[in-house]
Order: structure tokens, then C-alpha cells, then sequence
């Protein structure tokens, strides 16, 4: 299996695994009432706090009404939110946050002829990023079956020893330890260690 076919795979083992749902259109009525419920306001009880009429305020739950944009501002006012957060339902992370912790050589290995993938963060589901360590076997572009090109955006950061990336519409780079570069990654792109031992990268791709 070629290198460009090991990297598409690794790419699409993160997408597979975090795969983005497309978000319902929101109901104003349902999240209005969800956030009254929140509070364990009554019905009278939100609408005194919002300054609207009781009944204006359960045609507004029901969809039996649009509230005017000064409706929506008391009852924003009344909730002590803003007016756009009437229309945001939080996410499952940003309601519990999440957090994975990838001890070190414990991430998922996936081995090439040319890199030693270490994929971070793993056990997380629809990532955005795909973060992944790796150690650069490779000491010449012969080795590699062409370039390497994928969606996304990337970007690269030497932890260990020294790098040449090349790229298809640049002329190629030399990085050393700390150095970095950040491209588009439907750019051709490889890389190769120049230093006598094996050079380690960090990598972060954009899934989405």
C-alpha cells in the first residue's frame, strides 16, 4: 500500500469515527419552554419575569405565534440570556465539556513505510482535528509513491531532530526542533528526516 493511500486511511479512521450530524432546524417554541422548565418557572410566572401577557407567551411555546424582535428581547431580558441564545441550543460539549488524555507512546499506532503514526486523542468522537505524533522514517522522496494530498488543512510542528517538507508549489523546507508550518493540505506534501536519527513531528489535521 502506498504512503498516499496509509495517509488517506489514517484521515479517514477520524472522520469515520467523528462523523459531524447535521443539527435539526431549531423550534424557538420548544427551546423557550426548555429554558422556562430550566428555571421551574410556570407559565404566569415566566411571562411576569419577560413582561408579556401569559397567552402571548404560550402561543409563543406552541407555535401559534412569531414574536416581534421586541418580544424576543423581553424575553431574553426575563431569562437573563441574551437574544441570540434563544436561538442556540448548547451542544452536548459545551454543556459537560470533554477532555481525553493520551498518556505518552499510549495513542493507536498505524505504521507505514515512511512514518510511525501515533494517533492522539482516540477515544473522542466528533473531533475537528485529528492530532497525531509521528516518527519520519523516510530519508528520501523515492521512497515515498507520489505526493500525499488530502482534505483539510494541516499543520506541522518539529518535536525532535531535523526535517526537509516538500511541497508541490514551494521549494522544500528545512525545519529543525520548534519550528512549524501551517499549509493547505490538498497541496501535494512529504516529509523526510535529515538528521541521523529519525526526526518526530506533531501533526494536526482539520477533519471538516
Amino acid at each position: 500500500m502506498s504512503e498516499n493511500s496509509e495517509k488517506r486511511s489514517l484521515i479517514q479512521i477520524a472522520r469515520d469515527s467523528g462523523a459531524q450530524e447535521t443539527a435539526p432546524p431549531l423550534d424557538l417554541g420548544a427551546r423557550v419552554r426548555e429554558l422556562r422548565k430550566e428555571r421551574d418557572w410556570t407559565l404566569e410566572q415566566a411571562a411576569q419575569h419577560a413582561g408579556l401577557a401569559r397567552s402571548t407567551l404560550s402561543k409563543i411555546e406552541n407555535g401559534q405565534m412569531s414574536p416581534t424582535y421586541e418580544a424576543l428581547k423581553k424575553l431574553a431580558v426575563g431569562l437573563s440570556i441574551s437574544v441570540p441564545q434563544l436561538f442556540t441550543t448548547p451542544s452536548r460539549s459545551q454543556v459537560n465539556g470533554r477532555m481525553a488524555l493520551t498518556r505518552n507512546s499510549e495513542g493507536q499506532s498505524h505504521i507505514t513505510t515512511t512514518y510511525e503514526h501515533e494517533l492522539l486523542a482516540d477515544q473522542l468522537t466528533k473531533k475537528n482535528m485529528l492530532p497525531y505524533r509521528a516518527r519520519v522514517r523516510a530519508r528520501s522522496m523515492d521512497e515515498f509513491e507520489g505526493w500525499v494530498r488530502h482534505d483539510g488543512e494541516e499543520f506541522l510542528y518539529v518535536l525532535t531532530g531535523t526535517i526537509k517538507l516538500f511541497t508541490e508549489f514551494y521549494e522544500p523546507v528545512e525545519m529543525r526542533r520548534g519550528d512549524s508550518a501551517y499549509y493547505d493540505a490538498t497541496m501535494g506534501h512529504n516529509v523526510i528526516s535529515t538528521s541521523q536519527e529519525d526526526a518526530n513531528i506533531l501533526w494536526v489535521t482539520s477533519l471538516y
